[in-house]
């Protein structure tokens, strides 16, 4: 959406039926930072079981608008409302069956500017919409900025859900909720191998959740000696020095297959070349490092050796 001189913030809220979506509203609109005045077009796109009140959103100069199919949602009809309205601020609470490609591409009205995204999740089916939707759950994250875990127990494998969506989307805020809040301090040492070991063993079914942890928790690692099998890749512009050892990666799908992997700087960088199995072992340093654009892991080689690739040479995470 396009910066113009009248901006008009847009928050996006997408989630299956039943996820929590309704209920995030009808709280967020009821908080003070909400209640200021200005004029907001909220706009459904799905009806669940929880409803909104709204001669009480009309006194809070909140307007609802409902969209019964897919097909409605137009720049036509979004113009419409736009100019029926002339809002100040603009809510969408989008279906979850509902293709995520109909919202990128429907041109909002002039001065529209996505403020927020936000996905809801609804714990107790994550698991069956995950095996039976995964393309569709990962289109609802991957460009949001926050995802709600609603109905959680401390029983359930919440670290597990968090790098799953991590793999696919690592900029959002990932919260968990009971019936009585924000869930703290449910990501205690849960990894596969010893974090505190002189050196830490990565199994080859592991890479991704080292991978993730080790950007979330750099505090821990730095100084670390870790150890991983990985696939050599190689670039002209990388400096001479530098490999990057990582492993394929299967997000979502098939059609979704990426590369990770750190920077691993050793002499002996010249004898491999790209798609060679080694195994590295190395010091994790923390530097502000140019292929990062920025502040990353660099792992100072021990020992480099070839190896055998795994079994699984994608990891699907």
């Amino acid at each position: 959406m396009k910066r113009g001189m009248e901006r008009i913030p847009v928050y996006f809220i997408t989630g299956f039926l039943e996820s929590g979506k309704t209920s995030f509203l009808n709280y967020t609109l009821s908080q003070d930072y909400f209640m200021d005045g200005q004029k907001t077009l909220l706009v459904v796109c799905e009806e669940g079981i929880e409803e909104y009140d709204e001669k009480k959103m009309n006194d809070s100069n909140v307007f609802i608008e409902y969209l019964e199919d897919e097909s409605e949602y137009t720049s036509a009809k979004l113009m419409e409302l736009s100019k029926k309205y002339q809002p100040e601020r603009v809510i969408i609470e989008y279906n979850g069956m509902w293709k995520i490609d109909t919202f990128l591409k429907t041109r909002p009205p002039f001065g529209w500017e996505m403020e927020q995204w936000i996905t809801t999740i609804d714990a107790t089916t994550f698991d069956t919409y995950s095996a039976n939707m995964k393309p569709m759950i990962m289109a609802m994250i991957q460009d949001a900025d926050m995802v709600i875990f609603n109905r959680c127990t401390t029983d359930m494998p919440l670290e597990q859900y968090r790098r799953t969506l991590k793999a696919y989307n690592r900029k959002a805020e990932y919260v968990f909720e009971d019936e009585e809040g924000e869930l703290e301090q449910i990501f205690d040492e849960d990894l596969p191998y010893d974090i505190n070991a002189d050196v830490i063993e990565v199994g080859d079914d592991d890479f991704m959740i080292f991978y993730i942890d080790l950007m979330d928790r750099r505090e821990k690692y730095e100084g670390k000696t870790i150890s991983y099998k990985g696939s050599v890749l190689k670039s002209p512009e990388f400096p001479k020095d530098v490999i990057v050892p990582g492993r394929l990666v299967m997000t979502c799908c098939a059609d979704d297959i990426q590369f990770a992997g750190y920077v691993c700087k050793t002499k002996d960088a010249a004898e491999y070349k790209n798609e060679d199995w080694v195994k590295i072992t190395a010091k994790v340093k923390f530097e502000n490092y140019g292929l990062y654009g920025g502040v990353g892991p660099v792992f100072y080689a021990e020992k480099v050796e070839r190896t055998t690739e795994p079994e699984n040479k994608v990891i699907g995470a």
